[in-house]
């Protein structure tokens, strides 16, 4: 019996202490031996597996794993002591001992640890793919495979990108601390464009894995949390990204059915939407700044807001859908936008110009235009022919089911 909850517990853990973990040690071995602290984190929950399988769980885990990665650290140091003091004396470094007090692992510490990494991975010398990789490894505690399959890349790729992060690390010298005041502005856009793509890389995901969905999700979110709890990061637009992250994570159980397809939102079952999360998105989105107005954050937080209002005129809610897509697409034009939009429109205006705006919109050979017009058309024909487009652009196994289901229905 208590093999069977160590082998549950365990995985969950890893998923929330391990970034918890590296962060607090990384401030004692510095970024450029993060390996180091990568090492004693996992070897702190491979004692754990063996500990536990035999032992039973411990009536306080987390303290438990704490403690032990402090005494492994401890050991590390006193090694590396042993080394230079009787090996190397003639170089010697400053002693270690000094850096034990370090090893906080109370709540504070953790958030002001994983606060800086953050800052850290999203270092303008890193490039935007690495910072996702760093952080979904460093933060999150993701394996190889899973990044791999998260952010659809090889194996290779990922370890390849792991190894350059790592060494950029070392030979940059990145400080492992919040930027000067007032640079907090600047560098935060780029923190909350790596959690913007985290949360998406999971919540648009092509990949027929819930729980890695759900996982990229929760863990933007969760580093969304310890930006909103720093004066110095919990601005306007962060308060919209932790909004957006709410109101589309309350759907999140009603966009995927039990067999793993797709749901459209018109056909999702509206009691299954987190009604908890919707309040809280709400109460995030009155944090923001009305000066903020263009803002991309601020607009797409007020887009996924009225997606989860249930209460009220269709039409009157696609119509504020709209007028905020009409803002959003001056501040950043992009192909899905537009199409995000043409969708809009046709619940306000009618397919027809829904059909006539795709024409301007350059993303022809993507799974979501094919099926956006299928969807828009009203002959047999003409579904049929952009379902079966839709198909063989799709990567995804869940998204071919859907739509070859919708095949079905017609040919039926």
């Amino acid at each position: 019996m208590a093999v069977s909850r160590a082998d549950d517990l365990i995985p969950s853990l890893f998923r929330s202490e391990y970034g918890k973990i590296v962060a607090v040690l990384v401030k004692t071995f510095g970024l450029q031996n993060v390996e180091i602290a990568q090492d004693i984190a996992s070897d702190t929950f491979l004692k754990a597996t063996e500990s536990w399988g035999i032992k039973g769980i411990p009536d306080q885990p987390r303290a438990w794993l704490y403690a032990v990665a402090k005494n492994k650290t401890k050991d590390h140091l006193k090694r590396l002591d042993t080394f230079y003091d009787k090996v190397i004396p003639a170089v010697k470094l400053e002693s270690s001992h000094s850096s034990e007090s370090m090893i906080d692992f109370s709540d504070e510490s953790i958030s002001d640890s994983q606060l800086k990494m953050i800052f850290a991975i999203c270092s303008p010398q890193l490039q935007v793919d690495a910072q996702l990789t760093m952080a979904l490894r460093l933060l999150c505690g993701f394996n190889i495979d899973e990044i791999s399959n998260a952010l659809l890349s090889a194996r290779s790729t990922i370890h390849k990108r792991l190894v350059r992060a790592k060494e950029k690390f070392r030979q940059a010298d990145i400080p492992l601390e919040l930027p000067p005041t007032n640079d907090i502005k600047t560098r935060i856009s780029s923190v909350l464009r790596v959690l913007y793509l985290l949360f998406n890389e999971g919540y648009f995901s092509t990949v027929n894995d819930k729980k890695i969905r759900k996982d990229l999700c929760f863990e933007a979110m969760r580093l969304g949390m310890i930006l909103t709890q720093n004066s110095l990061t919990a601005v306007s637009d962060t308060y919209a990204l932790m909004a957006i992250f709410c109101f589309h994570t309350s759907r999140f159980e009603a966009r995927i059915s039990e067999g793993g397809e797709q749901i459209l939102y018109s056909d999702q079952d509206r009691t299954l939407w987190n009604d908890e999360l919707i309040t809280k998105g709400q109460i995030y989105l009155t944090k923001t700044s009305k000066e903020d107005f263009e803002n991309k954050y601020f607009l797409e937080a007020h887009i996924a807001y009225w997606h989860t209002k249930k209460d009220v005129d269709e039409t009157e809610k696609w119509k504020f859908i709209l007028g905020f897509y009409d803002r959003l697409i001056h501040v950043e034009s992009s192909p899905i936008i537009k199409l995000n939009r043409a969708y809009a429109i046709s619940m306000v205006h009618g397919n027809e110009a829904a059909i006539a705006e795709l024409q301007n919109v350059e993303l022809t050979d993507h799974m979501l235009y094919h099926s956006l017009l299928a969807n828009l058309h009203h002959e047999p024909a003409d579904k049929i022919a952009h379902y079966q487009r839709a198909i063989s652009l799709s990567t995804s196994p869940s998204d071919r089911m859907l739509l070859q289901n919708k095949i079905q229905q017609l040919q039926s």
